[in-house]
């Protein structure tokens, strides 16, 4: 058997075998995922069970960044509620079993809709379905009760947006390769309007379709996925997020990892509409999130794109590549300040 990169074929085999019940060794590994975020992997046993393993990635990283208990237990929490996630089946903190903790989750049958091109195939009554469930699995999210889960802990509960705002701030302080001042017009007009926050809820932090499992043929979301950047916030910060990634029923394109640019879906404000009536929330000032989460995501970019200019990344660098994310970050700069100063009268 070929070796699998981040898996100790040995040892996790053992662990599996010992701690995951009704799981049959040998075990076949497939790395679904990899690159900058945690590895992902499909398992299939001799009996023809199918798992995943998620895992840091490869090298030196911040165990803060990767920590796969802390997504294991949100996963295992929010799996207790109507929201569907996948079910966890075990998490093992034993560096010397694997090189670094790994957690096992059941797997769940269903598509990632991440490029127009798959957005293209869908009729306009499953756009018109999944769009709604998003919405509505986001809502019910948003509803749970952080205490009662078990999760009320996780992190600070109030001040989530001026806390953001400041970090993704000194960050952009930190990783700017060159003078945008879009940025800097963003992060002061960001600053000085901050809403008030309506409750704390648990924020997934990268809501969109991209990060789920669609089953198509019910038109719902099967499971939503990508739990480590997950908090306690604002629940509306998830909302304008996903505004980021929405494209018009038109389809513009905004984003080439989102299956809206193909057109067709609903709009983004009958979605915001949609969760305003399911949460009972005041979405008057969404633009003030779209926006923020525009901002957030240019500093990531840029940080991505620092690290590929100071060789962090290696040497071969795909030059459209790094275009791409140069772009991205002045485009998503212009966006967001475009979309405050039109939520802002200004």
């Amino acid at each position: 058997m070929s070796e699998i990169p981040g898996i100790d074929r040995s040892n996790v085999t053992a662990w599996l075998a010992s701690n995951v019940a009704g799981a049959q060794a040998p075990f076949e590994f497939d790395l679904i995922e990899g690159g900058r975020s945690n590895l992902t992997y499909r398992v299939a046993d001799a009996v023809g069970h199918r798992y995943v393993l998620r895992r840091p990635p490869l090298g030196h990283v911040l165990a803060t960044a990767h920590d796969m208990s802390r997504e294991h237990r949100i996963i295992s929490a929010v799996g207790s509620t109507g929201v569907p996630v996948p079910p966890t089946l075990g998490v093992c903190t034993d560096e010397a079993v694997n090189g670094a903790p790994f957690y096992v989750m059941g797997f769940v049958d269903g598509v990632v809709l991440d490029h127009p091109d798959k957005g293209a195939a869908l009729s306009a009554e499953s756009k018109r379905q999944i769009a709604h469930d998003l919405i509505d699995v986001l809502a019910d999210l948003h509803a749970v009760d952080v205490d009662a889960v078990g999760l009320g802990d996780l992190a600070r509960r109030d001040g989530y947006v001026e806390r953001q705002v400041k970090r993704w701030t000194r960050q952009w302080a930190d990783s700017r390769t060159r003078d945008l001042p879009a940025i800097d017009d963003v992060a002061a007009l960001l600053a000085a309007s901050i809403p008030e926050q309506q409750g704390t809820v648990i924020a997934h932090g990268d809501y969109r379709l991209g990060n789920c499992l669609t089953d198509l043929e019910r038109g719902r979301i099967a499971a939503v996925l990508d739990w480590e950047l997950c908090t306690l916030g604002d629940p509306l910060a998830d909302l304008g997020y996903l505004g980021v990634y929405w494209a018009s029923p038109d389809g513009d394109g905004r984003r080439p990892n989102d299956p809206t640019g193909a057109g067709g879906f609903p709009s983004y404000g009958e979605l915001v509409s949609r969760y305003a009536e399911r949460t009972g929330r005041d979405v008057s000032r969404i633009e003030y999130y779209v926006a923020f989460s525009a901002f957030r995501l240019a500093v990531i970019s840029e940080g991505v794109y620092a690290r590929y200019v100071n060789g962090a990344m290696g040497d071969a660098i795909d030059p459209e590549l790094l275009e791409s994310f140069r772009s991205a970050v002045e485009d998503l700069a212009v966006g967001a300040l475009t979309t405050l100063r039109e939520g802002l009268g200004t």
